[in-house]
């Protein structure tokens, strides 16, 4: 007879499984302590964000100012300076080239700003 007999096998895997069934509730008791009460009040600071929009025309605009290409590295070293550091949220026009929105994300990197995000409109 060459077949393996899996009765002993089952018998084994049901005999552990009735044990940790039983066992399982004993181990989820905790141990009851009364904790000191504290209250405070955390010290969020948020910090500040850069509304940066790029036009298709190939405008840029800086909090809804109208700015100059040249002027950004100044502007965006200026930023990096500050603590905590602001965010900078780009919103680029569908149709604006991509080369610029890339241009501004390496000349922000570039400054020292490392919170660079796109805002986009999810109704479209």
């Amino acid at each position: 007879m060459a077949e393996i007999n899996v009765v002993p096998l089952v018998d084994v895997m049901l005999v552990l499984l009735v044990i940790f069934i039983i066992t399982a509730p004993l181990l989820t008791n905790a141990v009851k302590i009364d904790l000191p009460k504290a209250s405070s009040n955390p010290n969020i600071t948020k910090p500040d964000h850069i509304e940066f929009a790029i036009r298709e025309d190939g405008n840029f605009f800086w909090s809804g100012e109208k700015i100059e290409k040249e002027s950004l590295p100044a502007r965006f070293a200026l930023e990096a300076k500050k603590q905590p550091q602001p965010e900078l949220h780009i919103r680029a026009d569908k149709l604006a080239h991509y080369e610029l929105v890339a241009q501004v994300m390496s000349g922000a990197a570039k400054a020292g700003l490392t919170r660079i995000g796109f805002v986009t409109d999810p109704t479209q």
